[in-house]
């Protein structure tokens, strides 16, 4: 491994990344890249293998993120990736502040917008909790950017689109016990606790 790179559109993270990579002993190979999924500052065919856990869920443009990843990486270069699909208990991400499951199935965006606010005024890190997880659009509307609403369905009709076949792909449920419902149709975005997907960039 002669180089690794960490991604993010934050700048912020910069020091706990780099921390990290102190901490596992590969710090003189690491650079930290402030940027945009969509737009990454690498040349074609020159990274082996991309790791996005827990991130597919967080892009603006999957779709872009996708085509950036299979651009920049190698010839039988690997993308590894998951995330938790939007219906998942936790899916909207609210937990830190809302820890009812399901919550966002049952409340408007607006009302869940002004509860989450509520939620973490009085926290000392409230504000940036806020700025972090919600904008506001054209419209002066307030909604949650954090998150893009990411399905199995979605995901699946991503892919299909683009022609991508996985060399892996799973479902892994909530728990065992609900390893049916996480496989029935009706009920699989609720039930499914991770979708696993190994993408390999053709020769």
């Amino acid at each position: 491994m002669e180089k690794i790179y960490g991604v993010d559109i934050l700048e912020k993270y910069r020091a706990e990344a780099e921390a990290l990579a102190e901490e596992l002993g590969v710090n003189d190979k690491f650079n930290f890249v402030s940027g945009d999924a969509s737009n990454l500052p690498f040349e074609d065919n020159s990274i082996d293998t991309i790791i996005m856990n827990d991130a597919m869920e967080h892009v603006d443009h999957p779709e872009a993120v996708l085509k950036e990843c299979l651009r920049v990486l190698s010839p039988k270069g690997r993308l590894y990736l998951n995330f938790p699909p939007y219906y998942h208990p936790h899916g909207a991400h609210l937990s830190d502040a809302i820890g009812i499951p399901w919550v966002h199935m049952f409340f408007s965006e607006d009302t869940l917008v002004k509860v989450y606010k509520d939620g973490v005024s009085k926290l000392p890190d409230g504000e940036a909790r806020v700025e972090l997880r919600i904008a506001t659009n054209q419209q002066g509307k307030e909604y949650f950017s954090y998150i893009n609403g990411m399905t199995i369905k979605r995901f699946k009709r991503i892919l299909r689109d683009m022609n991508i076949k996985p060399i892996y792909y799973k479902e892994i449920p909530l728990r065992s016990p609900l390893s049916l419902l996480a496989k029935a149709p009706v009920t699989k975005e609720m039930f499914v606790k991770m979708a696993v997907c190994v993408i390999e960039k053709p020769k």
